[in-house]
C-alpha cells in the first residue's frame, strides 16, 4: 500500500485520515475514561502511557508498510470518535484485514461505524484492487461480530486458543470476510442502502 501520499476518505457522515501522533490528545479522553472500549484488547490504549505506546506501535506498523491507521471523525457530532485500520497487508496476495476499529460508547450504535466501514472496503476494493477483507475478533465479543455481519460479512470460522485475550488467557478468534466478487455484485449497494 503507498503511503506517501495521505489516504483521506470522507462522506456526509464521517472523515477518516491517517493517525499521526499529534491524535494523542483526540484519543485520550477514551483512554482514561472509558475503560469498557478496551476488554476484547489485544493491546490496551487505557491510560495516557498505554495510549503513547499503542499509537508508537500503529505508526512504526505503518512505517514498515503492514498497517495503515485511521482516526475516525464524526462531521455529525464535529468530534473525533475513534480509530480504524488496514493491516496485516499483503500487497502480493491482494489481501488485508480491517480491524483495531474502536469508538467512543457515544458513537456506537449511531451509524457511524457502517459509514466507516463503506469507505473503507470501497477503498481496499475499488482504489487497492484487494481481493479479499478479512475481519478478526475475539469471538466472545457479540456486539463486533453483530456489527460484522451487518455489512454482510461471511462467518469462515474460529481460530481455537488462537493469541492471547489481554487477562492471561487465551481467546478464540473469529474469523470473517468479504470477497471482491461479493462486495461488487451485491455488498456495496446493500450497504449503501443503510447508510
Amino acid at each position: 500500500m503507498n503511503t506517501e501520499s495521505p489516504v483521506i476518505l470522507e462522506n456526509k457522515r464521517v472523515l477518516l485520515r491517517p493517525l499521526v501522533e499529534e491524535d494523542f490528545g483526540y484519543l485520550l479522553p477514551f483512554s482514561l475514561n472509558e475503560p469498557e472500549l478496551w476488554r476484547y484488547s489485544l493491546v490496551s490504549p487505557a491510560g495516557a502511557e498505554q495510549l503513547k505506546s499503542y499509537i508508537t506501535s500503529v505508526l512504526n506498523d505503518k512505517a514498515k508498510g503492514t498497517s495503515y491507521p485511521f482516526i475516525v471523525y464524526d462531521k455529525l457530532n464535529e468530534a473525533y470518535a475513534g480509530s480504524t485500520r488496514f493491516y496485516d497487508i499483503q500487497a502480493a496476495y491482494k489481501t488485508l484485514q480491517l480491524g483495531y476499529t474502536w469508538y467512543g460508547t457515544g458513537f456506537q450504535g449511531t451509524g457511524l461505524n457502517k459509514n466507516c466501514k463503506y469507505l473503507l472496503l470501497e477503498y481496499a476494493f475499488g482504489t487497492l484492487g484487494m481481493e479479499r477483507v478479512e475481519f478478526r475478533a475475539d469471538a466472545k465479543n457479540k456486539r463486533s461480530l453483530a456489527a460484522m455481519k451487518s455489512i454482510g460479512c461471511t462467518v469462515e470460522g474460529t481460530l481455537r486458543s488462537h493469541m492471547p485475550d489481554g487477562f492471561a488467557g487465551r481467546r478464540n478468534s473469529a474469523v470473517l470476510s468479504i470477497l471482491r466478487d461479493e462486495w461488487f455484485s451485491s455488498l456495496k449497494s446493500g450497504l449503501e442502502q443503510q447508510l
